[in-house]
């Protein structure tokens, strides 16, 4: 079995399958992008072994830990089977890159195939994680605007025309406001990281880049902070599209939602939107008057992200006005004329 570092790994993992051997909690906090979970113990099988390591000794633990894992190894080989053929090549880590990533390397590497394990385990691809976002992007182009500009429908434009764009709100399934989880999956911040590292060592320093113009927290992802810095140094493109459209916008994304997710959405900006406003939002939504609650909040966003532009470093080199909106393609179209 050879062993590489995480850079190295990384590079193999374009080619050949993952196999991360920790437990199904450890890979749902965060895990290397496209991974297959192989767990050698469960939750609870682990919890046991750790106990046994630390309160009675090494030997017991292995032991005990032979016990669970005896019994799967056919299941094992049969489940990467399903992924690749021997001799593979396979890629395998688990957490330091100790012993599950080496009994599992040893299984596979006695059918017959050729294994690669992660030196350090999946913490040193943590390690080599947030490395990647000191990387350098001198060419990135920020995309703002009020909220219900459409600011991401015109990043997915410019990604067509063959633009490159690191789209935080797509990594965090997240929109960006207080409205922006309503029915999506939470990502975790080890995942997010992982996958936003993933777009940056993809990118080509020496060519645009565009992201949107978000906060620090991008629901309950956090940016990083040297990305994040990069971001407010750099030059801007500023979408400023009317009320009435963005108003239209937002009653299109989020009117269908059900009435309690509205409200407890207004709830985690109710000491900032201000509690008259926060009333009149409520008494708009129990009568099904989205438009009206709609107002409300963008009132408030609109106050924070004047905020937020006051704090940015970098200019503003373009405004697009647009009394009527056209679409995000013909938009994206003009973001580029104008770099």
């Amino acid at each position: 079995m050879k062993r590489c570092g995480a850079a190295e790994f990384l590079e193999l993992a374009k080619e050949y399958p993952v196999f991360d051997a920790r437990t199904p909690a450890e890979f749902e906090d965060g895990h290397i992008p496209n991974a297959h979970n192989l767990p050698l113990f469960s939750n609870e099988e682990r919890a046991e072994v750790g106990t046994l390591y630390k309160q009675k000794s090494r030997r017991e633990a292995i032991l005990r830990g032979l016990d669970f894992v005896g019994p799967k190894m056919r299941d094992f080989i049969e489940l990467v089977e399903e992924v690749s053929e021997p001799p593979g090549p396979v890629l395998v880590h688990c957490w330091r890159g100790g012993m599950r990533s080496s009994s599992l390397g040893w299984l596979l590497g006695t059918y017959g195939y050729d294994v690669v394990a992660l030196d350090g385990g999946y913490k040193a691809y943590r390690n080599h994680v947030l490395d990647t976002f000191e990387t350098k992007l001198p060419h990135m182009i920020v995309l703002g605007g009020l909220t219900g500009s459409g600011k991401t429908e015109v990043l997915h434009e410019l990604a067509a025309l063959g633009e490159q764009i690191i789209d935080l709100e797509g990594l965090a399934n997240h929109r960006g406001s207080s409205f922006g989880g309503i029915e999506r999956q939470r990502v975790t911040q080890q995942q997010f990281d992982n996958d936003l590292s993933r777009v940056i060592t993809e990118l080509d320093p020496s060519r645009r880049v565009w992201v949107e113009d978000e906060s620090l927290m991008v629901g309950r992802c956090r940016v990083p902070h040297p990305l994040f810095d990069q971001k407010k140094e750099a030059p801007l493109v500023c979408l400023e599209v009317s009320d009435r459209d963005r108003l239209d916008r937002l009653v299109e994304e989020y009117g269908e939602h059900a009435d309690e997710a509205l409200v407890e959405a207004f709830e985690r900006i109710k000491k900032r939107l201000g509690g008259e406003r926060y009333r009149r939002a409520l008494e708009a939504i129990e009568a099904g008057d989205f438009r009206t609650a709609g107002c409300e909040a963008l009132r408030y966003y609109d106050k924070a992200y004047g905020y937020g532009l006051e704090e940015r470093d970098g200019p503003i080199i373009a405004r697009l006005t647009y009394d009527v909106r056209p679409s995000s393609a013909e938009i994206a179209r003009h973001c580029i004329e104008q770099v």
